[in-house]
C-alpha cells in the first residue's frame, strides 16, 4: 500500500486529518522530519493558525526545501487550509514573510462590513479540475471551511474550485500531482472522504508506475 505522509510542524488538525484518511483506506501515518517521509508515496500538509508562526516552524523542521523539491518533481501532494495558503508566495497577514512560492500569487484577508470574518462553517464549492481529488464533482457540492483569508493565483489555470462568501474566491487549486483546498475535507463528511480517496489512488497509481 503507498504510505502517505502528513507532515507535523506543530500547526495542524494532523490527529483528525489522520483518521480520515485511514477511514478512507488510505495508509498513512505523522512525519516531524523529512527524513521520516523518506519512501512515501505523497504528502499532505495540513495547517490551522498564523502565516508566519506556520512558515517559521515549517523551516525548523526543515521542511520548507523538502516540500519545494517534492512538488518540482511533480510527486502527489495535498494542502488543507494553511496548507493551501503557504503554497503562495505571500500573505496580507504576515507581511515580509514569504510563502513557499510553489504557485504564484498571494493571500488576502476577507474584508465586509456585513458577513462574519473568518468564514466559517459549510459552503457550497464548484469544481473545474480533472485532478483525481476532484474530477468525480460534476455539480456544485457542501464543503466545511474555517479561514479569514483566501488565495488569490497569479495563475487563473491552476484554479480547481471556488465558492462564493463575501467574493467569488479560489478554495481550491491543482497543477500535476498536486491539489490543496481551502475547506477541510477531514471535516466534509462524505465529500471530503472522497477527495482523500481520490488522492489515495493518485499515490497508489504513481507508486506503482
Amino acid at each position: 500500500m503507498a504510505l502517505i505522509a502528513i507532515i507535523d510542524y506543530d500547526m495542524g488538525n494532523l490527529r483528525n486529518v489522520e483518521r480520515a484518511l485511514l477511514f478512507a483506506g488510505a495508509d498513512a501515518k505523522i512525519v516531524r522530519s523529512p527524513a521520516e517521509a523518506a519512501g512515501a508515496a505523497g504528502v499532505v500538509l495540513p495547517g490551522v493558525g498564523n502565516f508566519h508562526d506556520a512558515m517559521r516552524n515549517l523551516d525548523r523542521a526543515g521542511f520548507t526545501g523538502f516540500l519545494r523539491d517534492w512538488t518540482a518533481a511533480d510527486k502527489p501532494f495535498l494542502g488543507i487550509c494553511l496548507g493551501l495558503q503557504m503554497l503562495f508566495e505571500s500573505s496580507e497577514e504576515a507581511p515580509g514573510v514569504p510563502g513557499l512560492g510553489i504557485l504564484k500569487g498571494e493571500c488576502r484577508k476577507f474584508v465586509s462590513e456585513t458577513e462574519k470574518v473568518p468564514h466559517m462553517g459549510w459552503n457550497t464549492v464548484s469544481f473545474s479540475s480533472k485532478h483525481p481529488c476532484f474530477a468525480s464533482f460534476t455539480k456544485p457540492e457542501w464543503f466545511y471551511f474555517v479561514h479569514s483569508f483566501y488565495v488569490v493565483p497569479a495563475d487563473d489555470s491552476v484554479i480547481a474550485g471556488r465558492t462564493d462568501y463575501i467574493c467569488d474566491f479560489s478554495c481550491a487549486v491543482s497543477r500535476g500531482n498536486l491539489a490543496a483546498t481551502q475547506f477541510h475535507p477531514e471535516k466534509s463528511q462524505e465529500n471530503g472522504l472522497t477527495i482523500l480517496r481520490g488522492f489515495s489512488a493518485l499515490c497508489k497509481g504513481v507508486s506503482q508506475s
